[in-house]
């Protein structure tokens, strides 16, 4: 293992990287294990992500399914119960809220001292983000399938409802409903780190990751058909990756084409939504995921310097 020199400006995060004897992947997996013990011992960040999430799925169900119910089912198709409709919107809610609180660790880290040990270590910059996205996608993914099932149930409960409604595609519908949200939720765990590294401020990631990321849940298709909404709120939906997770989400649980904010006929039935949904997120993944990326090394290089 190569030694590193104790001179101001000799070392250089490149450098570091390469005295590590660990591979990326190694380094991603330790990254991994780390932030997935801090998350699960965290009380709020469990009530915020996972409890908060189910007690708004089940007074939303009651409040709008009474208002709204009969709107959505002449809107989008026949005899579709506000749960099944709603189902989509919580599973994006729930995965936005895992995902806004992200940067709070990151936070957490800078002022006990730790994140700066962690630059200054010859672990891969790289690695460090993404480890700790993996430990968050571990977190969305189990909420998912927890919604999911309060979802049915709800729907076995609730009399005249028509379960076998709930769900259209299969087996592979779960499972592409499980990616599309995993894809969602990198787009605001990227958003709340950029919030983070920043701040280096707990509050404030606090503060505007939530100032942010509530209201475009109501600026989108979540809750209520988009053209049931004021023309102002139909035409900034089209800029929010919420309207593109709900609308990904709620084609596979449907089987049939809701996109809501422009029409496409390039593909069949509801690939004319799950595909082009997918390929917004990822974009969005892409550029704010640079930008993470970016300031990590960033704050690498002025560390070891």
């Amino acid at each position: 293992m190569s030694s590193v020199t104790d001179s101001p400006g000799s070392v250089d995060s490149d450098s570091a990287q390469r005295a590590s004897g660990n591979s990326a992947v190694t380094d991603a997996r330790i990254s991994f294990k780390r932030w997935l013990v801090k998350t699960s011992r965290n009380p709020f960040v469990t009530f915020s992500s996972l409890v908060q999430p189910i007690i708004f799925f089940v007074l939303m169900a009651e409040v709008l399914g009474a208002i709204a119910g009969g709107a959505v089912s002449q809107s989008v198709q026949s005899g579709v119960s506000y749960v099944t409709y709603l189902t989509p919107a919580i599973i994006i809610q729930s995965a936005l809220a895992a995902a806004a609180v992200s940067g709070i660790g990151l936070v957490d880290d800078m002022e006990t001292g730790m994140f700066d040990k962690t630059l200054l270590s010859p672990m891969h910059r790289s690695a460090m983000f993404l480890g700790k996205m993996l430990s968050e996608v571990v977190r969305i993914t189990v909420q998912t399938g927890i919604i999911l099932g309060l979802g049915y149930l709800m729907l076995v409960l609730k009399p005249g409802a028509s379960p076998e409604q709930y769900l259209q595609t299969g087996p592979v519908g779960i499972l592409a409903m499980f990616a599309v949200t995993v894809i969602f939720g990198g787009v605001f765990m990227a958003y709340s780190n950029i919030i983070a590294l920043v701040t280096r401020d707990r509050e404030a990631t606090v503060m505007i990751a939530n100032l942010l990321t509530f209201p475009l849940l109501f600026i989108s298709s979540a809750f209520v058909p988009l053209e049931l909404l004021p023309n102002w709120i139909q035409a900034v939906a089209v800029a929010n990756p919420i309207t593109y997770g709900v609308d990904g989400i709620r084609a596979l649980m449907l089987g049939q084409d809701v996109l809501s904010v422009f029409e496409v006929t390039a593909f069949t039935a509801l690939w004319n939504t799950v595909i082009p949904a997918v390929a917004v997120l990822l974009g969005f993944n892409v550029a704010l995921g640079g930008v993470a990326v970016s300031l990590l090394k960033r704050a690498s290089k002025s560390e070891v310097q």
